[in-house]
């Protein structure tokens, strides 16, 4: 069993910088949860104190009940993988990999039987004698992951590890570290800013914004069902419109829609593939472009007071720039005071 336990954990910098605040999260065993946030939400800060490469300002990390909180790097059941890969260059892969297993005094032979199984687990059998400078970039990104995985670490880190690479790259590497997580069921921490990476690799989102946690759920959840206007418009793409509820029905920027909400402000959301268009003149929305994508279209709509929205649709060609259309929401959200007030 490996559980990562994270109780009201803050850190605050040289200077008052508050980076990450009363942050708490428990991670299952096997688990693969995902730190999904923009720059300097304090993803990387958090896990770095997981790491023991920052030491927190209050609060306590356990693993397996063990307070590893004060424990440095070397002396923690945890293995990280980071974005520059931090290889020794003046090594070849197996010293690479073999470096920690000697630093515990491990038999050659035993280092060698491990050193190979983990090559082969990471699709580079047969790579022992490269320099990594030989290496591509992901080849190199696998032989990163390969020495953490070596020492067979309790919880697994990663620290935005696919950031450097070309897209196509980036997304078969995900999916190898996926099936190779699942199948060690190693419980993992996983740091990123792409939200693409977030919904197809985790068991569960953390959103974070400003050192704290905005929600937390499964990623289908997250995307579905935000609780919050920023976990919303940072999650997917999604069309959030201010304006004012009257009597059940909500106006803003030409929008008029039902809501069964108390009178007040609110911000509408609805994301473009829950947008229908229907061609009218003038209608509520002008189209301003068409982005063909082959599988469907994109279009950029213009509401009456500027405000610019996007609605996706299966049929690009019966749209063109220009035309009038007025809007059909097939699925929407309300939130107010940075919380959602209804979903429907």
């Amino acid at each position: 069993m490996s559980v990562l336990n994270i109780s009201d954990v803050s850190k605050v910098f040289a200077g008052g910088t508050v980076a990450v605040e009363r942050f708490s999260l428990d991670v299952a065993d096997g688990e693969l949860v995902c730190l999904l946030g923009p720059s300097g939400s304090g993803k990387s800060t958090l896990l770095r104190m997981v790491g023991g490469f920052e030491q927190p300002s209050a609060g306590v990390i356990t693993i397996d009940g063990e307070d590893i909180t004060r424990l440095s790097p070397n002396k923690r059941p945890t293995g990280m993988v980071f974005q520059s890969h931090a290889l020794w260059t003046h090594m070849n892969v197996f010293k690479n990999l073999a470096f920690g297993l000697k630093l515990r005094k491990l038999p050659v032979d035993e280092i060698r039987d491990k050193v190979e199984a983990v090559l082969e687990l990471v699709g580079l059998a047969g790579y022992g004698d490269r320099l990594t400078h030989q290496l591509s970039g992901g080849q190199q990104q696998r032989v990163a992951l390969a020495r953490s995985l070596v020492l067979e670490p309790k919880i697994l880190l990663l620290d935005e590890p696919f950031a450097s690479l070309d897209q196509h790259l980036r997304e078969r590497l995900r999916e190898e570290v996926r099936d190779i997580q699942q199948r060690l069921k190693i419980t993992t921490l996983f740091v990123t800013h792409g939200q693409d990476e977030a919904l197809s690799m985790a068991d569960r989102i953390v959103v974070m914004r400003d050192g704290r946690s905005e929600q937390v759920d499964r990623p289908d959840v997250v995307y579905r069902n935000p609780q919050t206007p920023f976990v919303a418009g940072f999650i997917g793409s999604m069309n959030l419109v201010d304006g004012t509820v009257s009597n059940g029905q909500f106006n803003g920027s030409g929008i008029d829609v039902p809501l069964p909400v108390s009178d007040g402000p609110a911000t509408l959301a609805v994301r473009p593939e829950a947008l229908d268009l229907v061609a009218a003149d003038p209608g509520a929305a002008k189209i301003h472009r068409i982005t063909d994508f082959g599988t469907h279209g994109l279009v950029d709509l213009d509401l009456k007071d500027g405000t610019r929205i996007k609605a996706m649709v299966s049929h690009p060609d019966l749209f063109s720039a220009g035309q009038g259309v007025n809007l059909r929401p097939k699925a929407i959200a309300a939130f107010r005071d940075n919380a959602q007030i209804y979903r429907g």
